[in-house]
């Protein structure tokens, strides 16, 4: 009665979440794979995962709980009554995805944490990530370089991050990239706000730059941020006086690296597919009963409009 109950509260749970329910083959290992949000880096996270999982004769099921702990939570309980055989998964928290997850594991399901991983490192069996505090010195030596030389070695900076949905994460590249672009300079962060979807940003950086009409440098700690820090820079006719810098990388990233505007200075990307693949591999391994790594540091790739070739590079390894 009670395997029952918790076969019926999965599949509510499913479709509630507009997750499938498909039959699986009784030879194939089935491969959760769970995400927090739509942005390219997340979209190509989870395509590595498919890549990595379906090149290893895996099924696999997807859901982006779009920054939902309590859609996180019910999506991992439906995957444990669903009985699949790994969950690789960014989790939305280091700490607050922790009590589903572990409840997976019980039960016997493989965990794999990519993109910053769990902060009870018992429940991974592997764990896939980039240091947010890296990604943001990246950035900052970045603009510390183009504050020395081109500014004079003086900065205003108005920063945009997004510590109301993951906190840990965008302190640690708020915090890392203010350490570096400091060094050998005179800089002043004259204010700090939350803007991490692009239409926001752009919003934000406007009422920044107008309240702060020194400022010279916007730094933003994801995607979204940056794509509208960029916007806001150019609708304001702000282009030569304030300068971006940012985290992530895209095929738009790119391109205003590469743009005749020179709003977009650098970028912090990651390598989202290849984590994504590596994350599924490794649960497979473990499936398998071989042993992996516990802790794989994905290097950070940084991305400079100085640099063409390297930009050109990557949008190649993008398609």
């Amino acid at each position: 009665m009670t395997t029952k109950r918790t076969l019926l509260k999965g599949t509510i749970a499913a479709l509630a979440l507009g997750l499938a329910l498909p039959a699986f083959a009784q030879d194939k290992p089935v491969i959760a794979s769970i995400v927090f949000q739509g942005d390219s880096f997340m979209k190509s996270l989870q395509q590595g995962i498919r890549d990595g999982a379906e090149a290893g004769g895996a099924e696999v099921l997807e859901i982006n709980i779009d920054g939902d702990q309590a859609k996180e939570t019910e999506a991992i309980d439906t995957y444990i009554a669903r009985k699949v055989n790994a969950i690789v998964i960014a989790p939305l928290s280091a700490s607050n995805s922790a009590g589903a997850l572990k409840r997976a594991k019980d039960a016997g399901i493989t965990i794999v944490a990519l993109n910053g991983g769990l902060d009870d490192k018992s429940i991974a069996a592997a764990t896939f990530s980039t240091s947010n505090t890296d990604l943001g010195k990246t950035s900052g030596e970045a603009a510390a370089k183009f504050i020395t030389e081109r500014l004079g070695g003086t900065a205003s900076i108005g920063i945009l991050g997004f510590s109301s949905l993951l906190p840990e994460q965008s302190g640690q590249r708020t915090g890392g990239f203010k350490e570096a672009a400091a060094v050998g300079n005179t800089v002043e962060v004259v204010t700090e706000q939350d803007a991490w979807l692009p239409e926001k940003a752009v919003t934000v950086a406007t009422d920044i730059m107008t309240a702060n009409p020194g400022i010279n440098v916007i730094f933003a700690a994801n995607e979204g941020g940056t794509i509208g820090a960029m916007q806001a820079v150019r609708n304001a006719g702000k282009a030569g006086q304030v300068f971006v810098f940012g985290i992530d990388g895209s095929e738009q990233l790119a391109k205003g690296l590469m743009a005749g505007d020179d709003v977009l200075q650098a970028v912090t990307a990651q390598s989202p597919r290849e984590m994504g693949k590596m994350g599924a591999e490794a649960a497979l391994k473990v499936l398998k009963g071989e042993t992996v790594e516990a802790e794989t540091v994905v290097p950070t790739l940084p991305l400079n409009r100085a640099d063409p070739a390297g930009i050109e590079a990557f949008v190649a390894s993008l398609k």
